[in-house]
């Protein structure tokens, strides 16, 4: 896993015309003031963030993962049950400031950030509000583009440099991990099925767990080979599941679904359930953590189960 730590310098500001940009030419780590291009337009930010707020899960850990002081942020929708114990020392003294549907505006100004970050999927109607707090820079969505997230608040933070290690790092362990796979495996099919509150979910391409599998460049079952976020199924599409190895996670209010799906007839006859190959895991990692530290302990729980070399280094 990464160190993740939290120092530095800096302040905040929006709107002024004597300012360098990141738009079209990386500014150098450090070179501020600045002016952020991103999803509701541009922010101007006049020194390097020491007060960071992040109001989405995925951004808190992209915070960290930068190594930059955030004061301020939401735990997801976790149920509020305090930030992961994976972010450890980074997150101590940060307060939370939610619930993910309703941050708290007036908690979050009294923290005195010099940074707000969030996704307009989220927090699009709160965006003006959030601005006239601190300078605020949001991306457009918190799952497929995690990664490009990660680069745009690499911008916003002057950690260009960190956010490329951070990134070419996993990357690499992602890569040379999932040959170690398919080569003990014989080129598996690996299938994503999570159980919630509603139909049953096929993770597919587009997912944060289905780009994780990309980049480690395993096969998935055709009708998880896709350009889609995710694929809804019934019971009747059960054979839609199969796969090489199945992994199994189960969001809050998923347990029926999961009980009817595992007691299906249908399900006994995959082939994956009949070789003994179906994997639960958690769904707060595999999920929802939408991050580079999520990502690290998908391929731990990956490397485990195939009993591979993990490739930490």
């Amino acid at each position: 896993m990464l160190t993740l730590t939290a120092t530095l310098t800096a302040c905040g500001g929006d709107d002024s015309t004597e300012t360098s940009t990141t738009d079209g030419a990386e500014a150098a780590a450090g070179d501020f003031p600045r002016t952020i291009t991103h999803h509701k337009g541009e922010t101007e930010i006049e020194s390097q963030p020491e007060r960071v707020v992040a109001l989405d899960n995925s951004l808190v850990e992209a915070v960290v993962a930068l190594e930059r002081p955030l004061v301020g942020g939401i735990s997801s929708y976790r149920d509020l049950t305090g930030f992961p114990e994976y972010l450890g020392d980074a997150v101590a003294d940060t307060e939370e400031v939610g619930p993910l549907e309703s941050p708290d505006l007036e908690a979050i100004a009294l923290l005195e950030p010099d940074l707000i970050v969030s996704a307009s999927v989220r927090h699009d109607a709160l965006y003006d509000e959030l601005s006239a707090i601190a300078p605020t820079v949001f991306v457009e969505t918190t799952g497929p583009t995690w990664k490009d997230n990660i680069r745009l608040l690499a911008e916003a933070l002057g950690t260009e440099d960190l956010a490329d290690e951070v990134l070419t790092e996993y990357e690499t362990r992602a890569a040379e991990l999932g040959a170690a796979i398919n080569e003990a495996a014989g080129d598996p099919t690996v299938s994503m099925v999570r159980f919630l509150d509603g139909p049953t979910r096929l993770y597919a391409n587009a997912s944060f767990s289905g780009i994780v599998f990309q980049d480690m460049g395993l096969a998935r079952p055709a009708p998880q080979d896709v350009d889609e976020f995710a694929v809804e199924i019934g019971e009747e599409e059960i054979r839609q599941a199969d796969g090489d190895h199945i992994f199994v996670t189960m969001f809050s209010g998923g347990e029926e679904s999961e009980e009817r799906f595992l007691r299906n007839p249908l399900w006994g006859q995959l082939a994956g359930v009949q070789a003994g190959n179906v994997h639960e895991v958690a769904d707060e990692i595999w999920m929802t953590s939408v991050s580079v530290q999520g990502a690290h302990m998908m391929m731990d729980d990956m490397a485990e189960i195939f009993d591979v070399d993990p490739m930490t280094g």
